[in-house]
């Protein structure tokens, strides 16, 4: 059997520290907060990305949470209105904020509002933007399934089941790893499928100045070694004009490397 090192998901965190006296924020659309505040965010997807010219850089991709204030009283609330789902993709050198309210275009503005409205995706700095950060990651060893049976069995045990995605976009290498929180199994058919997210979908088919700008988020199942399927968080139509940030455009990368592992 073969073992790696994987993040123990359930115990790897992201840190972001907020000081809005040391340093005014600039992503935030509600200054109706406590001003001192360190969030703690569990780590959902792992990033290795290898550009051109070798640089290597580690992003990590955070749980799901809502737009809210820190410390408001009953009165005025914690969510606000219009709330907006919050994700955000960080590295020590660039990050991504993504943000996704009701209708795709529709934002709000930043506070104070002379930083303009707040884009869905808003491209920063990381050291230039956070008062504070840190990065604490729980690696753990983890044991290689080579065969259909192998994952059945380590299913049913009730084991963690973690993968890791392998392939490359314009001279870039690309490395994902996450856990399988959903998989379908078979040994009646020696079968087995996941179907999991979100990951990091980095695409580098078109120019980027900054690596984050070609990240998106996506689901993704695979039941072969060889391809994987995303399905892509993109702007939908639903109506006339009117569009929602929604899961729709599904991508087939081939010539990947799918793996799966069960940690302890």
């Amino acid at each position: 059997m073969t073992t790696t090192t994987m993040l123990d998901f359930n115990r790897s965190f992201i840190f972001f520290e907020s000081d809005f006296e040391a340093q005014p924020p600039k992503t935030v659309s509600d200054l109706r907060q406590n001003p001192h505040n360190r969030a703690r965010i569990r780590v959902d997807c792992h990033l290795t990305l290898t550009d051109p010219q070798g640089e290597v850089c580690d992003y990590y991709l955070g749980e799901a949470c809502k737009t809210e204030r820190v410390g408001s009283d009953r009165e005025l609330g914690i969510f606000t209105q219009p709330n907006a789902d919050f994700r955000v993709i960080m590295s020590e050198e660039d990050s991504l904020v993504i943000k996704s309210w009701p209708q795709q275009g529709k934002t709000v503005m930043l506070d104070p509002p002379s930083l303009g409205p707040q884009p869905e995706r808003q491209l920063i700095d990381t050291k230039s933007t956070f008062w504070k950060h840190r990065f604490a990651m729980s690696p753990v060893e983890v044991t290689g399934l080579a065969s259909p049976m192998e994952a059945v069995e380590a299913v049913d045990a009730g084991l963690p089941v973690t993968a890791r995605t392998e392939y490359e976009s314009s001279g870039y290498g690309i490395v994902i790893d996450y856990p399988v929180t959903t998989i379908n199994v078979s040994e009646r058919h020696k079968f087995v499928q996941t179907d999991t997210g979100p990951v990091i979908y980095a695409d580098f088919s078109q120019p980027v100045e900054s690596n984050v700008e070609a990240f998106s988020l996506a689901f993704s199942a695979f039941n072969s070694r060889d391809w994987i399927e995303f399905i892509v968080n993109r702007p939908t139509p639903i109506a006339d004009g009117i569009a929602v940030n929604h899961y729709s455009e599904s991508v087939w990368v081939d010539g990947c490397v799918n793996s799966l592992y069960a940690a302890p």
